[in-house]
């Protein structure tokens, strides 16, 4: 069947955007339902056609799309989705995006430029969006750019999980790569009951406007070191952070970051590092040309379909990380 109802005949209806198939049907078998057979392509201008094979009317929609390379396109292709399923009479409309694009762009760092983040917020919105979920966001208040319902997922247990079936915590220390990640390590600490790291970059005063320094601060000499982040874009941050933990005489690295972006140089940086293994989720596709040996992929499926299943069932989202129901 195409989807599964409640008592009071919501619909549930899975919808799946062409970037990454394969996760939306690994989050359908999750809940045991087929997404809804659709026709999209592409016209030879590049513009996007997208119809649904069936009735929508009325049903509880949740839209999945991965938001990597060309992300434009399939940004615009899952703007398309929502207005479709709104001016076919959907109940409520959920945004599935594990991976929220333009999420970096969140501020102004200087004058005359956007904050991207609210934009496609707004775009989600007058498409016709009422519930935003996605994992990981590059910072925590991209949730207040949504008018409406925004369900923030956590990979930190699965990768934790994976790690602590690897590892022994009493021997990990976890390392922040930047100061803007300290938060996110401080959660890992917490979960792992082991010592904080961070790497301090500054500048090398004898290479004027060149070259900074990687700093390490704390202890992490002949412990295995776990650098934690939200995603691995180019792979630049995290292999000059190993580097430098190597340097002081790490007995080894591990990278864990729940968005494998991957883009650019990253597949030969990290194959080329010394960092042992890199462990990242499937919130993004990775092609095969992107895959290596020390690459480490986990499912994220369980945890959208979890989370999926709770808001159409108006549980708590929350609780799936332990949280206040």
């Amino acid at each position: 069947m195409t989807g599964y109802q409640t008592e009071n005949r919501r619909n549930l209806m899975l919808f799946a955007g062409r970037s990454h198939p394969e996760l939306t049907h690994a989050v359908a078998a999750e809940l045991e339902v087929e997404p809804v057979p659709t026709s999209a392509y592409e016209f030879s201008n590049g513009e996007i056609f997208v119809r649904f094979e069936e009735s929508v009317r009325g049903c509880d929609a949740f839209v999945m799309q991965s938001h990597c390379q060309p992300v434009n396109t399939w940004l615009m292709e899952q703007l398309i989705m929502v207005d479709a399923l709104k001016r076919a009479s959907a109940k409520r409309i959920t945004v599935v995006a594990p991976f929220y694009p333009y999420a970096r762009q969140d501020k102004k760092h200087r004058g005359r430029e956007p904050i991207s983040a609210r934009l496609v917020a707004d775009l989600f919105k007058t498409a016709g969006a009422n519930r935003l979920m996605s994992v990981d966001l590059h910072t925590a208040q991209i949730q207040g750019f949504f008018d409406g319902p925004v369900d923030h997922l956590f990979a930190l247990p699965l990768l934790a999980d994976y790690i602590e079936s690897k590892l022994d915590p009493a021997g990990v220390t976890v390392v922040a790569p930047d100061a803007g990640r300290v938060r996110v390590a401080e959660r890992w600490t917490d979960r792992l009951g082991c010592p904080l790291a961070i790497i301090h970059k500054r500048r090398d005063p004898s290479v004027p406007n060149q070259v900074k320094v990687s700093e390490v601060v704390g202890a992490v000499e002949g412990r295995t070191c776990i650098i934690v982040d939200d995603m691995i874009d180019t792979g630049g941050t995290i292999v000059k952070a190993a580097e430098a933990l190597m340097a002081q005489g790490a007995a080894g690295v591990v990278a864990a970051a729940t968005h494998g972006v991957l883009s650019g140089p990253a597949v030969d940086r990290l194959k080329n590092s010394a960092i042992s293994e890199v462990v990242i989720t499937n919130t993004l596709p990775v092609p095969s040309e992107s895959r290596f040996d020390k690459l480490t992929e986990l499912s994220i499926a369980p945890l959208l379909a979890a989370a999926v299943k709770a808001v159409f069932e108006d549980g708590s989202v929350t609780g799936l990380f332990g949280g206040e129901a």
